[in-house]
């Protein structure tokens, strides 16, 4: 995906069920069909997809949700390999990679999900940012050296950053041995892709997530701008009379009338 995935290492974090698997999958199956994700065409090659924390069933049934109702619709799959199952970083998976690799036709992407299934454990000489950088090390190095892209899986923080990398959880050895981060993320303005890497210029991009896809809105700032303004064209619309710039502030606050009753206005706040 140009200017969001490149060759090297990315990290992909994101809250529990916020649509981080899904967004992976999609991006695998662009990459394998050369088609697109996130609006953007991706260069068509063999892709790995890891799905460590779904089973077979599972996989098959986002694979239907992605793809065309009928099968008769659907892309060539042939490039695309998809596994339930995966050994530890230390235990044989840049073997497992290796192996994939060197039987694929044009080996381009690699997707591990999630860090937790093939993260080594921590050694009792190492302190928790030389664990960390020392797990996903292997990876960065076969990537570099075969020229994949290959994209981590994992969680970010409960808490909110005011750096988004500072989401990732962990300490700063796992972005540290990143050449990518990406970060999923809501907030009060909705979904959100956050990117900043070695061969990416930083990116803040609007989501929508619809029916296992996501798509881009544009460039957060804009979307935000633009939905303010939409927003103060509405109030200027229903106005009855004159209002003062102070006024569009406190009128974007609907309040309930005084006559409605408590569940009522609990049922309006939740919709």
């Amino acid at each position: 995906m140009p200017g969001v995935i490149t060759e090297g290492l990315t990290i992909l974090g994101g809250r529990p069920k916020l649509g981080k698997s899904w967004l992976a999958l999609d991006v695998a199956i662009a990459v394998a069909c050369s088609g697109n994700a996130l609006g953007m065409r991706c260069e068509q090659g063999d892709a790995l997809y890891l799905a460590l924390e779904d089973n077979q069933r599972r996989l098959q049934d986002r694979l239907r949700v992605l793809l065309p109702p009928l099968k008769s619709l659907w892309p060539d799959l042939t490039h695309l390999e998809l596994d339930t199952e995966a050994p530890k970083i230390d235990g044989g998976l840049i073997g497992r990679l290796d192996a994939w690799r060197l039987s694929a036709e044009n080996p381009r992407m690699v997707i591990v999900d999630t860090l937790a299934m093939v993260r080594p454990a921590r050694k009792k000489t190492q302190d928790s940012y030389e664990a960390d950088y020392a797990a996903l090390s292997p990876l960065q190095k076969s990537a570099g050296e075969h020229r994949l892209a290959v994209v981590v899986v994992t969680h970010v923080r409960k808490m909110e950053a005011s750096d988004p990398l500072e989401m990732i959880s962990g300490t700063n050895g796992l972005t540290g041995a990143a050449d990518s981060i990406l970060v999923l993320n809501r907030d009060t303005d909705g979904p959100k892709l956050y990117g900043r890497g070695r061969d990416i210029e930083e990116l803040e991009k609007a989501l929508r997530f619809d029916n296992g896809k996501w798509s881009v809105l544009g460039d957060a700032v804009d979307v935000k701008r633009s939905t303010e303004r939409r927003r103060v064209l509405e109030i200027l619309e229903q106005a009855t009379g004159a209002m003062s710039p102070a006024d569009v502030p406190r009128r974007s606050v609907q309040r309930p009338p005084a006559s409605m009753s408590c569940s009522a206005r609990w049922s309006r706040t939740v919709r």
